[in-house]
């Protein structure tokens, strides 16, 4: 079973940069990093949010609240899922995730019920 860990997350200045981390370990069969992954976010009191996918193509998707702002990529050969984030908004404040599918797709999705693994999550404060 795959296991996602993120990293990264840390309070910083609204305007300002950060870059999340989600390192996959790998099944002997199947190679998850290969894969459609993506990240989500959950603010307090509301529900948890798909926000970038990539697909094994290198298609890409993004919620509108953060299109031109962030940015998904992957290194197969590093395992890692990275989330480069410019321009930071109060608004992004929120716990991060990452998450992996079971079995192979080939386009990216923002939808939270194709994804089967996730990480625990890191936090991302922007104050203003």
């Amino acid at each position: 079973q795959v296991q996602l860990v993120e990293s990264g997350g840390k309070s910083v200045q609204a305007g300002g940069s950060l870059t999340l981390s989600c390192t996959a370990s790998e099944d002997s069969e199947y190679t998850y990093i290969r894969n459609t992954m993506a990240w989500f976010r959950q603010a307090p009191g509301k529900e948890r949010e798909g926000i970038a996918s990539i697909a094994a193509n290198g298609g890409q998707d993004y919620a509108d609240s953060v299109k031109g702002r962030f940015t998904i990529s992957k290194d197969v050969a590093k395992y890692t899922l990275d989330l480069q984030m410019n321009d930071l908004k109060p608004e992004d404040t929120a716990i991060y995730y990452c998450a992996a599918r079971a079995s192979p797709m080939s386009w990216p999705s923002l939808h939270s019920d194709l994804y089967n693994y996730w990480g625990q999550g890191t936090q991302v404060t922007v104050s203003s």
